[in-house]
């Protein structure tokens, strides 16, 4: 079954994910802002996962951290070049092999820790009292949304969507 959008020059003119990309950009913004008000310059929103993990877990290789995630290698490596731009996070030899290279956190990052503990614990508040507002909540969204993708994937959809489209590679 094919769903048809009304026909516009410029396909990206029209985005039903635009909106929940712009909107959670502006929540990490906000995020950011209590940061900065709080003292914490260079700290980002997708620092508070990682940085915790280390605190309570201990070092960790880019590929334990980003398994202990469900992240690609890659996704958390750039993670964690930018946490140690910001003094954050060292990379140091591992113990078995020191070849591997092992994340460990700074003095810096350990003193941050506490405060990123806490404002992550008032965010999932906050996110229960903004659910508690609307009709339907976001996380059940986001249920919702699993429990139909495990019926069919994504991929699939959008290749039933493609039709017959010709294939670029042919």
């Amino acid at each position: 079954m094919l769903l048809h959008l009304p026909a516009v020059s410029d396909p990206t003119e029209q985005s039903r994910w635009r909106p929940l990309r712009v909107l959670m950009a502006a929540l990490d913004d906000e995020i950011s802002r209590l940061y900065d008000e709080r003292g914490l310059p260079g700290v980002r929103p997708r620092f508070a996962m990682p940085l915790i993990r280390l605190a309570r877990r201990g070092p960790m290789t880019i590929r334990q951290l980003a398994d202990s995630f469900e992240l690609t290698h890659s996704a958390m490596s750039q993670t964690v070049k930018a946490m140690h731009r910001e003094g954050l996070v060292r990379a140091v030899a591992g113990e078995a092999d020191g070849r591997t290279r092992v994340v460990e956190l700074t003095e810096r990052a350990r003193a941050v820790v506490p405060f990123l503990e806490a404002e992550w614990r008032a965010t999932e508040q906050a996110v229960i009292e903004l659910e508690a507002e609307i009709p339907y909540p976001l996380s059940q969204v986001v249920r919702d949304l699993e429990a139909a993708l495990a019926r069919r994937s994504f991929h699939d959809r959008i290749i039933d969507q493609l039709g017959d489209t010709p294939d670029p590679a042919a």
